[in-house]
């Protein structure tokens, strides 16, 4: 989801026809299905290639691109550090924000992902405030007064500010996004610009990118 309408901005985007056909043809074009930061971040651990996904759970694109992405972060390599970022592009956006960071800290926010989900994508649930949040979670087995310390707690305030910081240094635009190394950035708005694809194949070819990225960075390229 873009900061302003996805689907227009597909549509007004150069290089139509380019973009597909680079990646089918060979290596990917930076510019065009990949951007390079001027200048590196920091990553974390050391030691490690970092990729950060960023993602909003109310996002559509972002609840097609989990099936694709959850199976490939789970299969990379040993040397690679992949972790969730959530974004709050608008303060409407911040409580699933701090949702997302609340459950991480309790250790409960990859098995209750695939819920909130399911809740906001096809039963037209909100999970707008620390209430019906806490509600909906104690469905799952997260317990609603741990939760609600959480989501109040100034940790994870940090992390929302941490996270925030991370979005304008990659200069994100919209999400679902892929961070690589603190040097890359790639998205299935920027890979399939222009093209009439379904957003499962968007995905499978962000990952390509993705993959390609991760290989530049172990040769650091």
């Amino acid at each position: 989801m873009k900061r302003r309408d996805f689907s227009a901005l597909l549509a007004a985007t150069p290089l139509a026809g380019a973009s597909a056909t680079a990646l089918a043809q060979g290596a990917p074009v930076e510019g065009r299905q990949f951007t390079a930061l001027s200048q590196a971040l920091p990553t974390t651990p050391a030691g490690k290639i970092e990729v950060i996904e960023f993602f909003w759970y109310g996002c559509p694109h972002c609840y097609a691109f989990e099936p694709v992405v959850d199976p490939w972060a789970r299969q990379l390599g040993a040397d690679v550090a992949f972790r969730k970022v959530h974004v709050a592009f608008r303060a409407n956006w911040r409580p699933h924000q701090r949702m997302f960071f609340a459950l991480e800290s309790l250790g409960k926010e990859a098995q209750t992902r695939p819920a909130i989900f399911v809740a906001l994508h096809q039963q037209n649930a909100t999970l707008d405030d620390v209430a019906s949040q806490a509600k909906f979670l104690s469905s799952l087995g997260v317990d609603p007064a741990k939760y609600t310390d959480a989501y109040n707690s100034f940790g994870v305030q940090t992390k929302c500010g941490q996270a925030d910081k991370l979005v304008e240094g990659y200069r994100l635009e919209g999400v679902p996004t892929l961070a690589i190394n603190g040097r890359f950035t790639t998205s299935p708005a920027q890979v399939g610009a222009g093209q009439s694809m379904s957003e499962h194949e968007l995905g499978l070819r962000t990952l390509k990118v993705a993959d390609f990225l991760i290989q530049r960075a172990r040769a650091k390229a």
